[in-house]
């Protein structure tokens, strides 16, 4: 979009060249200037009102809807692992849809639009509930901590395709732990999304979070036991370990996104939502 600009930008000027230049009179120079020159301001006028009243494009909308996309993404993905993964647990020759393995990697080059947004977005004036000096650094926040959780699960993709394959039974052992770790953590993930976007608070993704940071220490319990200890090698040991290593990694980076989006909604004025009191019928 900024290209696009700047090529207006500098045909606009060299338009306004090549006229000033064609229509040079000696005797009106400075009549012709005056009017020229009030034809700018008239036309730059025109654009700003029908760019803030009739047809208004804000920056700071489109950085809310990049970093709200980039968690939904990343959600997906761990949606989607959480059954992949248990598949291929199954049987490693079962041909899984990996559609959703492309979403999470636009988060990783994402930076460049984030900060470039937020420059653009500190200079636009207050508008529906971006008001004056809204906390756009802590999209920022956000979109580093997103892209850092982004990094983990490329590794954890990774292991989807990995040709070193577990044992059926160490697999077994801690698949249950992985699929709600991955699936919680997804939800989680797609519930700040909804906060980001819809600015309300929301307390959902707390439910999220724990059960996903119990499943978690269930799985630390599972391995401190010593119940892996009968594998024949380490080798079969090693990829299982990996993704529960990294699969909890992930836990702990949605836990911080959640605390930044948590410091968003506070310093933003989210809105509250009202969960419904029932109160018990009266005979």
């Amino acid at each position: 979009m900024k290209a696009r600009y700047d090529y207006g930008l500098i045909i606009l000027m060299l338009t306004f060249s090549m006229v000033s230049v064609s229509g040079y009179r000696d005797e009106d120079a400075l009549t012709i200037a005056y009017e020229r020159l009030l034809t700018i301001i008239v036309g730059c006028v025109i654009a700003l009102l029908v760019s803030i009243l009739i047809c208004p494009v804000w920056v700071g909308e489109d950085l809310q809807r990049l970093i709200a996309a980039n968690l939904e993404k990343l959600g997906s993905f761990l949606e989607g692992f959480s059954g992949a993964y248990c598949r291929i647990s199954g049987d490693a020759q079962i041909t899984i849809d990996q559609s959703f393995l492309q979403g999470y990697k636009s988060v990783l080059t994402s930076k460049h639009s984030e900060e470039t947004m937020v420059n653009l977005a500190r200079w636009e004036p207050g508008h529906g509930r971006f008001l004056f000096r809204h906390p756009w650094k802590q999209y920022l926040k956000v979109g580093t901590l997103a892209r850092q959780c982004s990094y983990k699960i490329e590794i954890l993709s990774g292991h989807l395709a990995s040709e070193i394959e577990a044992a059926q039974e160490i697999r077994g052992e801690i698949q249950e732990s992985c699929r709600e770790m991955t699936r919680e953590s997804g939800k989680a993930l797609k519930e700040l999304a909804a906060t980001i976007r819809t600015m309300t608070r929301s307390t959902s993704m707390d439910f999220h979070i724990e059960n996903s940071k119990g499943a978690a220490k269930n799985l630390m319990s599972l391995l401190e036991t010593g119940l892996l200890e009968d594998s024949t090698t380490l080798l079969e040991i090693i990829p299982a370990v990996a993704v529960a290593s990294t699969v909890m990694d992930i836990v702990t980076c949605t836990e911080r996104i959640s605390d930044a989006v948590k410091e968003l909604a506070s310093l933003a004025h989210f809105k509250s939502t009202i969960s419904p009191v029932v109160t018990p019928e009266e005979p």
